[in-house]
């Protein structure tokens, strides 16, 4: 009878361990179903990809303002026929869509100053090579950008005052009013205008640069370096001593005709007066 009644008890024993997992596992589904923000909290984050943990999502490139740039060169060119040369030059300047400005040119020697695109300066520069050999070559820019934005808002500024002056131009009552804001108008017009020119200047030199070669039968010197210092500060004090000197003599030259043909009427006139003074002297003594 002992060993029944223990097999019943280890029954029981597993039944009953049976119903304390299942109530376990029971328990632990709804809770999970219950909390959702634990649920999340288990979800893992999605990976990044390499080189994107501190990437901002969204990166603006910065627009930086276009510089305005004044470009001028300088090149000289040693050539054997140097008539030829120049009318090279002019020619590479006109393939591009340049043209010829001043020049003065002579058998052994010459220079022509041409305008051509600035894109186009440093291809033409660089061409110039087939004309003649390249003794010197010099491009130099210079920075107008903010000479340029100031004179557009100084024209915005003026067309205001001026579309202003002219509304109370046509409001006027009176003559004075008239004459007064007409006056102001005509002023602020000429500013307007004045601004405008020096616009379209800025803006010419811009779009055309400045070439200028000089053409030889023989290489050109290059120009000599200023040597700085006591002696080459005294030569140019002494040459400007000097250079003023001439000034005065020419100004003493040009003068010195005009002092003697006027000496002699004034001279008489002097010696006259002096005598009469002496005479009406005398007559009142007598």
């Amino acid at each position: 009878m002992g060993r029944p009644v223990l097999w019943v008890g280890v029954a029981l024993l597993a039944l009953v361990s049976t119903g304390c997992s299942a109530s376990k596992n029971t328990g632990g589904a709804s809770y999970d179903a219950a909390s959702p923000q634990a649920a999340h909290e288990k979800v893992a984050p999605p990976q990044q990809k390499p080189g994107q943990e501190n990437t901002p999502a969204a990166v603006q490139p910065v627009q930086q303002q276009e510089r305005q740039l004044v470009r001028t060169a300088s090149v000289d060119l040693r050539s054997d026929d140097v008539l030829k040369a120049i009318s090279q030059v002019k020619d590479k300047a006109q393939a591009v869509g340049g043209f010829a400005g001043q020049e003065n040119s002579t058998k052994d020697r010459g220079t022509v100053t041409v305008r051509v695109p600035s894109s186009e300066l440093d291809r033409v520069v660089k061409d110039l090579a087939g004309v003649g050999e390249v003794t010197r070559s010099e491009v130099r820019s210079e920075d107008v950008t903010d000479q340029l934005v100031d004179v557009e808002a100084r024209i915005a500024t003026q067309k205001a005052s001026v579309e202003r002056l002219r509304v109370l131009f046509e409001r006027a009552g009176t003559t004075s009013e008239i004459a007064q804001i007409e006056g102001e108008l005509t002023k602020r017009q000429s500013e307007l205008e004045s601004m405008q020119r020096r616009s379209e200047s800025l803006k010419g030199k811009v779009a055309l640069a400045t070439l200028t070669v000089q053409v030889s039968t023989v290489p050109i010197a290059p120009p000599a370096p200023v040597e700085a210092g006591f002696g080459s500060a005294f030569l140019s004090g002494w040459d400007a001593v000097v250079a003023v000197l001439k000034a005065i003599t020419v100004v003493i030259g040009a003068v010195l005709p005009f002092v003697l043909v006027l000496a002699l009427p004034v001279t008489a006139l002097i010696y006259l007066l002096r005598r009469r003074k002496r005479v009406t002297r005398t007559n009142e003594a007598a």
